[in-house]
């Protein structure tokens, strides 16, 4: 899946980003610290860890749904960030995926364009949590 991003999301290349494990149910990615992508203090800068969050949570979407790409495209529809902590060092993105794949492809069958959310927390090497995001996902019918 790392390399399938990376080839379909230039800032996944751009940022590094390295994919750590990617399920249905979960990914994880993480964003190296690389001081071309620090802010004024020293960290990762706001627009990296969206970044890295945003790319946590297509991976989860991806592998969770890619067996429904032919009648269907997955795009993101809104999200919303919380910076909670100072981010130094590298910065690592968990995703989740907030509904049961089977009800979000039930939905597709009905004929809906479903919605599901996406939670993604964002933590330094040390564990502390310095933000959590929420992207909410669409599943697009074709034509």
């Amino acid at each position: 899946m790392g390399e399938k991003l990376a080839t379909a999301v230039p800032m996944v290349r751009t940022l590094n980003l390295e994919f750590v494990e990617v399920t249905s149910e979960r990914a994880v990615l993480r964003l190296p610290d690389q001081p071309d992508y620090h802010n004024h203090l020293g960290g990762p800068h706001a627009g990296a860890m969206f970044t890295l969050a945003e790319s946590a949570s297509g991976a989860i979407v991806l592998t969770a749904f890619g067996d429904q790409l032919s009648r269907a495209v997955p795009l993101a529809v809104r999200a919303e960030i919380d910076y909670k902590k100072l981010a130094m060092g590298a910065v690592t993105a968990t995703a989740t995926l907030g509904r049961p794949v089977a009800e979000v492809i039930a939905d597709l069958d009905a004929g809906k364009r479903p919605e599901f959310p996406v939670a993604i927390a964002l933590q330094r090497a040390d564990g502390a949590v310095t933000g959590e995001m929420t992207v909410v996902w669409t599943l697009r019918p074709n034509g």
